[in-house]
């Protein structure tokens, strides 16, 4: 392969990141199957492939794709035999053939049209009929332009696997007839928590991977983000969804300081703090107070955004506002109650009122079934039994965490903690 095809290629993929999406949601409009859309994308991304090393880069390779994809979207339709759908499908392909005719109207309204699009393609990938694993999978494929297997690294499962689970989201979708629309009234707000929840997963299993050899899976965050934010623009009116932005922005700011050179997890109080990034920060702390400006209560997504607003304003741990912290998980357990939210909230309470009253809170998790296999429960005892000096306790609950969780970098963190508290409890 020549240089100049090799730069093609390059382009073609970061076009086919930043435009699949929009390219999609288009088609999905046009032909009202999810699959069928994504199958002529893929063509138009083959005919890319295919012509740009030769020809060079069009100057607007998004509506080149777009074209490229209803010309083989308008052939397709017409070499069907016309049978019981013969109406639908040739109403599809006047529809299509009109809007081969859209530059003559004006920009505002294609792009009013494209962020409509983008929306009702997020609804249909989250949409509740599916599976939690298949939200994730068909979000990612045509909202995140992941390929097969670039979903199957981020989640450590065979590629055949995330291939199965795509099929079988779209075949559920179609034989669901799931509308290509934008929920109303109560319908959105349900909906809409389905949706939320996705971007979040995506980015907490970027942020702290829960197996393999890595701590942080960039992408996946800067994936969740990118689609956050679209989501944000789409619907200014809703607090969450800017309480959801706000809370990955300010997570994500703390990326660079993570891990080590070596990849190893560095602990939130053990951050450099001024490798935090300020403009993640601000545009964190923006998001929230538009999502505190809408009125009312904050919700779950905002609240937390809060919290992590609490440690990003601190320029040292010590600064910390952690009886702040403690009120808002507080407010977070009675909005939305889970043994995970009341293990944050013992780790809050113990830091603004000591360990003693902490591991009394974690007490009553013990026996929780929703945590029986949550590494992060004796990791919380092992380290509050450590500051009361039971290093002996804290040894043995060091050794368990390490041998619930699945990452290699934090049972290897959990191991090194283990053994430390061995040297001192003799």
């Amino acid at each position: 392969m020549s240089e100049l095809e090799s730069a093609a290629r390059r382009a073609i993929n970061a076009v086919w990141r930043i435009e699949s999406a929009r390219l999609i949601a288009g088609l999905t409009r046009l032909v009202r199957d999810v699959g069928l859309a994504e199958e002529l994308a893929q063509d138009a991304l083959v005919a890319a492939l295919e012509r740009w090393p030769r020809s060079g880069v069009p100057e607007n390779p998004g509506a080149w794709l777009m074209a490229a994809a209803k010309n083989r979207g308008l052939d397709l339709l017409r070499r069907r035999k016309l049978g019981d759908g013969k109406r639908q499908e040739l109403t599809w392909v006047a529809d299509a053939e009109a809007a081969n005719d859209q530059a003559i109207a004006p920009q505002e309204q294609l792009d009013e049209q494209l962020g409509d699009d983008l929306l009702r393609l997020m609804f249909i990938a989250c949409h509740p009929v599916l599976s939690q694993d298949a939200r994730l999978a068909l979000t990612l494929r045509l909202l995140g332009g992941l390929t097969t297997a670039e979903i199957a690294r981020a989640f450590l499962v065979p590629e055949s696997t995330i291939a199965q689970r795509i099929v079988r989201a779209k075949r559920t979708l179609s034989e669901a007839h799931v509308p290509f629309e934008v929920p109303r009234g109560t319908e959105l707000t349900a909906r809409l928590s389905s949706v939320l929840q996705v971007l979040y997963l995506i980015f907490n299993e970027g942020y702290s991977a829960t197996a393999g050899d890595d701590w942080l899976r960039p992408e996946l965050c800067e994936d969740a983000l990118r689609l956050g934010r679209v989501l944000a623009g789409l619907l200014p009116e809703e607090p969450e969804v800017h309480g959801l932005v706000a809370l990955m922005e300010i997570q994500a700011s703390r990326m660079g300081a993570r891990v080590d050179t070596a990849g190893d997890p560095i602990l939130l109080l053990d951050q450099n703090r001024a490798l935090w990034n300020q403009i993640f920060i601000r545009r964190g702390l923006a998001e929230l107070e538009r999502a505190e400006e809408t009125g009312g209560d904050l919700g779950p997504y905002a609240l937390q955004a809060a919290i992590a607003a609490c440690h990003a304003r601190a320029t040292t741990a010590a600064e910390t506002d952690w009886s702040r912290i403690a009120a808002l998980y507080d407010a977070l357990a009675q909005l939305a109650p889970s043994p995970v939210v009341e293990l944050n909230r013992a780790v809050a309470i113990s830091m603004a009122f000591g360990p003693a009253a902490g591991l009394e809170l974690t007490e009553a998790l013990t026996g929780e079934p929703a945590l029986e296999g949550y590494h992060l429960l004796p990791s919380v005892r092992g380290d509050l039994l450590a500051k009361l000096g039971r290093f002996e306790e804290a040894r043995v609950e060091f050794e368990r965490a390490a041998s619930l969780t699945r990452n290699e970098r934090e049972r290897k963190l959990l191991l090194e903690r283990a053994a430390g508290y061995a040297d001192r409890s003799r």
